[in-house]
């Protein structure tokens, strides 16, 4: 008899980290027809946008089950808010993955369960893991280069004893194993910088140690150093899987909107499409500087301009679209840009992004909108905002040379009790103009690195070839786990 093996997965309920491990889900389904996955839902408050995703998706093989909202606060710390969601989901998914095994061993043929695959943020659960007697896999949402980091600042701390929260505010270079050139701690994350958020990510590193593999949603000829570091340095196997991208469901639905309609008559790779992820916004002095700027570099743009949520709203809130956009910008810029320029509120970003007029994405360089920029052969204006994107910044500008700088080191991530920074027009229009130019070596580069990203996952592919090894490693697990 056939042994059917069942992997559970419990992504973090945030639509960058849910999206990616659902498509992981979905290649693992296409690549072993005994093999069924069951994604447990952590829910947050309401997010219209997940449970539409959810709603559409028609995989057999996978289903989800709905664990009960946690009582938090809106007010609570980002690092207080994941210590709360682990204790009261803790119980919720033990009683879950219980009732799987007890399910599987009482049933006839239903599939055995192989294992959890968990969200990197998610690592305290391998302990359920291995109370079940069963393997545990992270699904990291970043790249293999910020692995690397977070290993190397793990070392820092647990071996060398560095106190890591007087980098604060300090300009020391790093050689970190995951990255060619030396690294300035002006990059380093502000959560790896404040005492309240610190030990918070030490746990969450040392948890990754524990796993029996860690799955990344990268590609072998995007960080051929980074992955291969990550081998030398660590007994873990790493298993680079990606891009893994939702490219369907926002095309289809937006092909028609008013967005689609007026990118379809600008030339080709004409527009500047401006964007800063689900947590970007600035205040009025800011976005005045990106209007002038964009105004001064004379070309098209399609802007994503947020409004920055109240600050009675708590850390947690997101920004939220402008009712009237012309308040915010400088007298005049609408009636002076018009033609040439367009204001929006949400993006949606996969269909901006492949749409042929666009040539260059200002961006906040979080991960899932580097793969997305590099697939679409778009090239990036780095302006990272919060979490790891400083660093992501630093590889595709310095390491990779997929894009141009407009400021590396700004951050904007509610964690700062400082002055926030004011980027220049003039900064920002230089970014501009260099990302929109063309023929640059960058949109070669650019155009080669897509060209590898969808190579990656084709037959025989990089990361095609990753996937077959996880789902072998899952399937030869199941004679260890249930001899």
């Amino acid at each position: 008899m056939v042994m059917k093996a069942e992997l559970v997965f419990i992504p973090m309920p945030l639509m960058g980290h849910f999206v990616s491990m659902v498509q992981l889900a979905k290649l693992l389904l296409d690549l072993h027809p005994n093999l069924s996955i069951t994604v447990l839902m952590i829910k947050l408050n309401p997010d219209a946008k997940l449970a539409a995703y959810v709603h559409s998706l028609t995989a057999t093989r996978m289903k989800f089950i709905d664990l009960p909202p946690p009582e938090t606060r809106e007010d609570e710390s980002p690092s207080n808010f994941v210590t709360t969601l682990l204790q009261i989901h803790g119980p919720l998914v033990k009683q879950a993955a219980t009732n799987i095994v007890q399910y599987s061993t009482s049933v006839l043929d239903s599939p055995r369960l192989a294992g959890f695959v968990l969200d990197m943020f998610l690592t305290p659960f391998i302990d359920l893991g291995n109370e079940l007697s069963v393997p545990s896999y992270v699904f990291y949402t970043s790249g293999a280069a910020f692995l690397g980091f977070q290993f190397y600042i793990l070392d820092l701390h647990d071996e060398q004893n560095v106190n890591i929260l007087e980098l604060e505010d300090s300009d020391t270079e790093f050689t970190i194993p995951s990255y060619l050139n030396p690294v300035s701690s002006k990059l380093f994350p502000t959560v790896m910088l404040k005492p309240e958020s610190l030990p918070m990510v030490i746990t969450l590193t040392r948890g990754l140690r524990k796993a029996k593999g860690i799955i990344i949603n990268t590609f072998w000829e995007l960080e051929s150093h980074a992955i291969s570091s990550l081998s030398d340095a660590s007994a873990l196997p790493v298993y680079p899987v990606g891009p893994l991208l939702n490219l369907e469901s926002e095309s289809e639905v937006h092909q028609s909107s008013d967005i689609m309609k007026w990118l379809d008559e600008q030339p080709p790779s004409s527009v500047v499409f401006l964007c800063f992820g689900s947590w970007g916004s600035f205040n009025g002095d800011q976005v005045k500087e990106i209007a002038f700027a964009l105004e001064q570099s004379g070309h098209r743009f399609l802007w994503s301009l947020r409004q920055p949520p109240h600050p009675s709203k708590g850390p947690r809130a997101s920004p939220t679209d402008y009712d009237d956009a012309s308040e915010v910008l400088p007298e005049g810029f609408l009636d002076r840009t018009r033609g040439i320029g367009k204001i929006i509120g949400w993006a949606p970003q996969v269909a901006i992004l492949g749409h042929p007029a666009t040539g260059g994405f200002v961006s906040h360089c979080g991960w899932n909108s580097t793969l997305e920029s590099i697939w679409f052969e778009v090239p990036i204006a780095a302006w990272p905002v919060y979490a790891e994107q400083q660093l992501n910044a630093f590889e595709l500008v310095m390491e990779l040379g997929l894009a141009v700088e407009i400021k590396m080191d700004y951050k904007r991530d509610g964690m700062d009790s400082g002055e926030i920074e004011i980027v220049s027009a003039k900064t920002i229009e230089k970014g501009i103009r260099s990302v929109m130019e063309e023929g640059s070596d960058v949109r070669k580069r650019v155009k080669e690195m897509s060209e590898k990203s969808r190579k990656a996952l084709m037959n025989a592919g990089s990361s095609h070839s990753t996937l077959r090894g996880l789902v072998d490693d899952v399937m030869n697990n199941m004679f260890d786990i249930h001899p």
